[in-house]
C-alpha cells in the first residue's frame, strides 16, 4: 500500500506551488497529475506581482527572468464612439521592483517549479495519473484511488491529507456536503491568435465590437486574443462564417488598420478558435475532515480582471503557511483545514462580487447591444479615471495585489541566485 503525508490532486499552479512550499519544508508530498505534460493552449499566462514577488522569496527570480515573455504595464480600454485607447490602469505606477504582469506561457512556469521540486527528497511528480474517486474511512478522506493512463493499471494512495487542486472539474465538487453555489455568468470567451506587428499597441488592451468584448494579450510577436460572446452562443456564432467574425473582429479594433485578413497566420478554420464555458461558482466549505480545496477547486472564477491564477497560487501559499507545522507533526485537524478557507474566503468571494458587479454592469450590456453605464452616464468611471492619473494606482494595484499577500512558511524561503 503506497502512502504520503500529503496528496496533492492536480499539478497546475496551486498544485506545484503548494508542493514546492511543504516539500522545502520537509513535508512529504505527492502530486498527482492526470496529464502527460503540462502543453495546454490558451490557459492562463499571467503572472502578476504578487506572484512574482513570491518566485523572488524562493529563489527562483533569476530563473524565472531567464524564460521568454513579454511584460505588460498598463490597463487600455476604447472610450468614447471613436474607440480611443486610454490607459485605465498604470501598474508602472506601482512601488517595487515587480510593477508589471509577466505575460509566459504556464507550461513553462509549471516546468520550473516542477523542476525545483524534484530537487527536494520529499517531493514526488506523477505524471498521467487521474484521480478516480476518494478514499474514505468513518468519514474521513484518507488518499485517493488513482489510474495509470499510460499503463492502465489502477492503485491506491493513502495520505494523511489530500488537497484538492484540480481545477473547477474537481471530484470533490460531487461531495454534497461542500455545497457549490453557482452564479449566473452573461458571457463564454473565444480564445484565439493573431500575429502582432511593430506599430501595434503594447500591453493589454481591450475593445468593444457588436455584441462582444475583446481582450489582447502583448505576446511579443502574437496577440493571444479573446472575445466575450453571449452566453450560449457559440454554436449560432459560428455558423455565420469565421470571415464574418474576424471582420467584425477588425472593426472593433481600430488600430488593426489593413484589418485581420492581411495578418498571417490568421485562423482558417473554427478548429482555431477555441471555446471557454465560463462558470463563477464558490464551495460553501472548502473542506472535510482529511480534504481541502483550493484555487478553483474551491472558487472558480470569471476570466474579469485576469486574476484567477494569482488567487489559487495565493490559496497555495496560505494553505503551506497554515499546513506545514500540523503535517509535520502528524496532527492535521478539521480545524487546521478550516483556518485555510476563513484566511482566503473574503479575498474570493469579494473578488467575485466585483465580477458580478462587472458582468451586470458593463459586460451583459453590451453583450446584448446596450450602453454599459454605472450610476446612469457611460463609462464615466473610466473617463474620470483617465483623467486623475493618481486613480490609476486603483484598479493597478487590484490587478498585481488582489487583497493582500500571503506570506509563504519561513522554511521553504531561499535567498535568490
Amino acid at each position: 500500500m503506497e502512502r504520503t503525508t500529503c496528496c496533492v490532486v492536480g499539478g497546475g499552479p496551486a498544485g506545484m506551488v503548494l508542493g514546492l512550499l511543504l516539500a522545502r519544508a520537509g513535508v512529504e508530498v505527492t502530486v498527482l497529475e492526470k496529464h502527460g505534460d503540462f502543453l495546454r493552449d490558451f490557459r492562463g499566462d499571467t503572472v502578476h506581482p504578487s506572484t512574482l514577488r513570491l518566485l523572488d522569496d524562493l529563489g527562483l527570480a533569476d530563473r524565472f527572468a531567464a524564460l521568454p515573455q513579454r511584460h505588460v504595464r498598463s490597463i487600455r480600454l476604447p472610450i468614447g464612439r471613436d474607440g480611443d485607447l486610454f490607459t485605465v490602469g498604470e501598474i508602472s505606477a506601482l512601488p517595487g521592483k515587480y510593477n508589471y504582469v509577466a505575460m509566459v506561457p504556464q507550461w513553462d512556469l509549471l516546468d520550473l517549479l516542477a523542476n525545483e521540486a524534484k530537487r527536494e527528497p520529499t517531493f514526488q511528480l506523477r505524471m498521467n495519473t487521474e484521480v478516480t474517486s476518494f478514499l474514505m474511512e468513518r468519514g474521513r478522506v484518507t488518499g485517493v484511488r488513482y489510474r495509470d493512463r499510460v499503463a492502465g493499471s489502477t492503485g491506491e494512495l493513502r495520505a494523511t491529507l489530500t488537497v484538492a487542486c484540480d481545477g473547477r472539474g474537481s471530484l470533490a465538487r460531487a461531495l454534497p456536503e461542500l455545497g457549490l453555489r453557482e452564479f449566473p455568468c452573461p458571457m463564454d470567451v473565444w480564445w484565439f491568435r493573431l500575429p502582432r506587428e511593430e506599430r501595434d499597441p503594447q500591453g493589454l488592451v481591450g475593445n468593444a465590437g457588436d455584441r462582444y468584448l475583446t481582450a489582447m494579450i502583448d505576446r511579443g510577436d502574437y496577440w493571444q486574443c479573446a472575445a466575450l460572446i453571449p452566453k450560449g452562443a457559440d454554436d449560432a456564432w459560428r455558423a455565420q462564417g469565421l470571415d464574418q467574425f474576424l471582420a467584425s473582429f477588425a472593426e472593433a479594433t481600430p488600430w488593426i488598420r489593413q484589418g485581420v485578413a492581411d495578418r498571417e497566420p490568421r485562423p482558417r478554420s473554427w478548429d482555431e478558435v477555441k471555446l471557454l464555458d465560463v462558470r463563477m461558482d464558490r464551495l460553501r466549505r472548502w473542506h472535510r475532515p482529511g480534504l481541502l480545496c483550493i484555487g478553483d477547486a474551491a472558487h472558480a472564477m470569471s476570466p474579469v480582471f485576469g486574476i484567477g491564477i494569482n488567487l489559487a497560487v495565493e490559496d497555495a501559499v496560505a494553505a503551506a503557511r497554515h499546513l506545514v507545522e500540523p503535517l509535520r507533526k502528524g496532527t492535521v485537524g478539521l480545524a487546521d483545514v478550516r483556518a485555510v478557507q476563513r484566511r482566503r474566503w473574503p479575498t474570493a468571494a469579494g473578488t467575485q462580487l466585483l465580477q458580478r458587479i462587472a458582468h451586470a454592469r458593463v459586460i451583459e450590456p453590451l453583450l446584448q447591444g446596450r450602453s454599459p453605464g454605472i450610476a446612469g452616464q457611460p463609462l464615466r468611471l473610466a473617463q474620470v479615471l483617465t483623467k486623475a492619473p493618481w486613480l490609476k494606482r486603483g484598479p493597478a494595484y487590484f490587478l498585481a495585489y488582489g487583497a493582500g499577500r500571503e506570506r509563504p512558511p519561513a522554511a521553504s524561503l531561499r535567498r535568490s541566485g
